[in-house]
């Protein structure tokens, strides 16, 4: 039953086996394991997921979140094979049933919960190149397409709205911040948005934004939190520099206490701050928690590249 453990150095096991000496692993207190480029970080956390289905952990009640829907894919391949490894052919009948990105698992939750929160169960999802031709629609409408300056273009004013709701931000925030040009026409972008919203509950639509934020919002009720946090007895979460505020307050309302979480990520590797990620997120994490902050584990033995590449890269950093 440890065999599995046998190919990862001393910090991978540590971050691999946290919380394996108690009773209940999913009692475990919060977890964040900073691992920088080339650490092994991918295989660590599948380790982790598969070692805690090896120690008795339901699959079905661990939900693992990634950036990508292709990572998603792959860590589920390698928590199977390190499971068969060790069980043989039919460890994981089932396999990870919650498995994928904040913006899957959320629409799969909202149709879930569909009916208590007022939204019809067959609810459309736009893409963003749905939610652009609604924005530039609605856009129109207003007259906002034939202003003697020009007027922000659909995609530009869809990124606005969008990173307003991310950032959990106003508008003229995010206006002064990322957008100063525009800066001029905070109240008809007021007024587009709120055109916009209604417009998307009219034609009973999502958009992605909405997944987050509805997921959020439903969070926000004590009740709804506990039933939803109750369906998972461990919570991991890939990349978790690259999370925004609006995930980071998800994450923390399904999991409070901090109880059977894991983070992953790299405080030297956040890039998606256009995108309304933020560095708070993991930097903050270990003292979300209280009365006893969460435990840091760091990778920092490198696979990947040569020392003078190291070298050169932490000087870069640095």
């Amino acid at each position: 039953m440890t065999a599995h453990l046998e190919t990862l150095n001393e910090r991978q096991r540590e971050a691999v086996t946290h919380g394996s000496s108690l009773p209940d692993q999913s009692v475990a207190g919060p977890l964040l394991i900073i691992a920088g480029a080339g650490s092994g970080k991918t295989n660590t956390l599948a380790h982790r997921v598969a070692h805690l289905i090896l120690n008795g952990a339901d699959p079905r009640r661990i939900l693992l979140m990634t950036f990508s829907r292709r990572a998603a894919s792959e860590m589920a391949r390698r928590v199977d094979r390190i499971c068969r490894q060790v069980l043989g052919e039919k460890a994981l009948a089932d396999g990870l049933l919650w498995s994928g990105t904040f913006h899957g698992i959320g629409a799969r939750l909202l149709r879930l919960y569909a009916e208590q929160i007022g939204l019809p169960v067959d609810f459309t999802i736009h893409d963003r190149e749905d939610s652009a031709d609604l924005m530039n629609l609605t856009r129109h409408e207003l007259g906002l397409s034939k202003t003697e300056t020009r007027f922000p273009t659909k995609g530009t004013c869809l990124a606005i709205y969008s990173r307003v709701v991310n950032a959990e931000s106003s508008i003229a925030e995010v206006l002064k911040s990322a957008y100063p040009w525009a800066i001029n026409w905070e109240e008809e972008l007021k007024a587009l948005f709120a055109a916009y919203v209604a417009a998307k509950q009219t034609q009973g639509v999502l958009d992605y934004d909405d997944l987050l934020l509805y997921w959020a919002q439903m969070v926000s009720h004590a009740e709804l939190a506990d039933d939803i946090g109750n369906r998972f007895d461990h919570v991991l979460v890939d990349e978790y520099q690259d999370t925004n505020r609006l995930q980071a307050q998800i994450l923390m309302s399904l999991k409070p206490g901090g109880r059977g979480l894991t983070v992953v990520g790299d405080d030297a590797q956040s890039i998606y701050s256009f995108r309304a990620a933020t560095i708070r997120n993991i930097l903050d994490f270990p003292n979300e928690f209280s009365p006893k902050p969460a435990d840091v584990i760091t990778l920092d033995r490198n696979y990947r590249s040569t020392q003078p590449i190291l070298a050169a890269a932490n000087g870069v950093i640095g």
